[in-house]
C-alpha cells in the first residue's frame, strides 16, 4: 500500500475483440496473437484439419451423419461432403496440405477445387503424381 491507502496492482493485459462490432474485452496476460507468424493459414489447410476433426467426431459417435455435421456447421450437405472428401488423400498429401505455408499476400495458392480430383483418385501413387504436378504448376505462377 502507498501512503494514501491506494493499492497498485501491475499485470499484463490485452484487449480482445470477437469479430466486427463486438464488445472489447480486457483479458489477462499478453496478447497471444503477437507470437503468431505473419499471414493466414490457407483455407484448404483449415478444411483439412476440420475434416480430420469431423471424422473423429463420427468415429467417436458424437455425430452420426454428415447431415448432422452440416446442421452443426450451418453449411450445406454438399460442402460437408467436399470437405470430408479430403480424407481420401494419401496421408503424406494430407500432411502437406495441413502444413502449407501461410498466405501473406493475395489468394491462397491451392484451392479446394484443385484438390477434389486428387482426392477422388483411389490410387495413392497416382495421387502423389497429381499432387506434384499441382505444386509444379503453382511454383511457376
Amino acid at each position: 500500500m502507498t501512503e494514501n491507502g491506494v493499492l497498485t496492482v501491475e499485470c499484463d493485459v490485452h484487449v480482445d475483440r470477437r469479430g466486427r462490432g463486438a464488445r472489447k474485452e480486457v483479458r489477462p496476460g499478453p496478447d497471444p496473437r503477437r507470437d503468431q507468424p505473419p499471414g493466414r493459414v490457407p483455407r484448404v489447410s483449415r478444411w483439412m484439419a476440420l475434416a480430420i476433426r469431423c471424422d473423429e467426431l463420427i468415429r467417436d459417435g458424437v455425430v452420426d451423419r454428415y447431415a448432422d455435421l452440416a446442421e452443426l456447421g450451418q453449411v450445406s450437405r454438399p460442402r460437408v461432403t467436399q470437405i470430408m472428401n479430403l480424407l481420401g488423400l494419401a496421408p503424406d498429401i494430407q500432411e502437406a496440405v495441413l502444413f502449407l505455408p501461410r498466405t501473406t499476400v493475395g489468394r491462397d495458392p491451392i484451392l479446394l477445387r484443385e484438390l477434389q480430383p486428387i482426392a477422388a483418385t483411389l490410387d495413392w501413387g497416382r495421387q502423389r503424381k497429381m499432387w506434384r504436378a499441382l505444386n509444379r504448376h503453382h511454383d511457376r505462377t
